[in-house]
């Protein structure tokens, strides 16, 4: 959604945000792995990851903050700011998935905009959840 500007003038409770879809790669996480400092085997070795029980690397807890995030900022336009963000990882994820990151408008005062995030799986299983504070422009 380059480009498009969305204005608190075009929301209120309810509104959905456009949804955004990762499939995440081996590659991705072994790259996510290096840029963030993350040396933890479960990300990038799969029979490390085997060792603790899991059926494959997984994605990491802050790539799926960095996904929620990349929903709303997209959502909300290039002139919106994101004033405050949080999320909370609730499920794993395993390169192949297909997130699903979506949400809500909650609360709109102001020219501040309140939403309630969520990424799911392709099995509708919750992945994480999360909030955001967006100030959206006015028209004109």
């Amino acid at each position: 959604m380059h480009g498009h500007q969305l204005c608190f003038e075009d929301v209120k409770p309810g509104v959905a945000l456009t949804p955004l879809v990762k499939r995440p790669t081996t590659v991705q996480l072994f790259r996510f792995s290096a840029v963030t400092w993350n040396a933890h085997r479960i990300h990038f070795d799969k029979p490390y990851a085997a060792t603790e029980d899991y059926p494959d690397v997984l994605v990491q807890a802050h790539l799926h903050g960095s996904f929620l995030y990349q929903a709303v900022a997209d959502w909300a336009g290039p002139r919106a700011r994101v004033l405050r963000f949080r999320w909370q990882n609730r499920g794993i994820a395993i390169p192949g998935d297909v997130l699903t990151c979506s949400g809500t408008v909650a609360k709109v005062e102001e020219g501040v905009v309140e939403c309630e995030l969520e990424e799911r799986n392709q099995k509708g299983e919750l992945c994480a959840s999360g909030w955001a504070r967006v100030d959206l422009p006015r028209r004109g």
